[in-house]
């Protein structure tokens, strides 16, 4: 059994060193998509940035870990609907978010091959989206607490190498929430239920869009079958 388990650790290794991986960062802007301010899914308002890891299992797939933040905006006196211009909220928040999940790119994309490459790409995963839970008094937003909530990331974009170690993508990702007192809207404390307001049956959205700038290390993998 303990000669199994050590053969099995040294094959686990080698793997290991086997593959390629990616350490980077990201950089760009982050909007809000739910009951206060504008409907817009892409109009970034606020910065983000984050860094984020990848471990390329193939020249098409690789596995993603990533760790962003950015400050979201509601105004809505910038929004296109009536009522919400006349009801005049605006609010503020910042969004922390770890995800974790899959990348496929839709050609190939061997970071060993010296030719520059470029391709598009899809993300999806799952992530916790950690942020300040907000409601109205008056029209003045305030925070009863720090609140957290699953959220579902679908990310697509495209990037290329510029050299054979750096690689650089622009990326759009809009991520759907399982809470929707971001913008202040549904507070979940008990004693502020008489303050709910908006559309109760849609949940929060919000987007990060921007810039990715990440550096390959690892041994040549063999993408062969044998």
């Amino acid at each position: 059994m303990k000669k199994n388990l050590i053969v099995i650790f040294l094959l686990l290794a080698t793997a290991t060193r086997a593959q390629i991986h990616e350490i980077g960062v990201f950089a760009g802007g982050a909007n809000f998509i739910g009951d206060v301010g504008k409907t817009t899914y892409v109009d970034p308002e606020g910065f983000s940035f984050g860094i984020l890891y990848k471990w390329n299992k193939s020249p098409r797939h690789a596995y993603r870990f990533s760790y962003t933040q950015g400050n979201v905006y509601g105004n809505d006196l910038a929004s296109d609907v009536a009522s919400r211009v006349r009801r005049g909220y605006s609010f503020k928040n910042t969004i922390k978010e770890i995800s974790i999940g899959l990348e496929f790119n839709f050609f190939d994309f061997n970071l060993h091959d010296p030719e520059q490459k470029i391709t598009p790409y899809a993300y999806s995963g799952i992530a916790y989206t950690i942020y300040d839970g907000l409601f109205f008094v008056g029209g003045t937003p305030r925070s009863n607490a720090s609140h957290g909530t699953p959220s579902l990331p679908m990310v697509v974009g495209v990037k290329s190498n510029i050299t054979p170690n750096l690689i650089i993508g622009a990326e759009i990702g809009v991520r759907y929430t399982l809470a929707d007192n971001i913008d202040g809207s549904f507070p979940t404390n008990e004693n502020l239920q008489n303050l709910i307001f908006g559309n109760t049956a849609s949940n929060d959205w919000y987007t990060f869009s921007g810039f990715t700038l990440t550096y390959t290390f690892g041994q040549k993998p063999c993408y062969c079958r044998n």
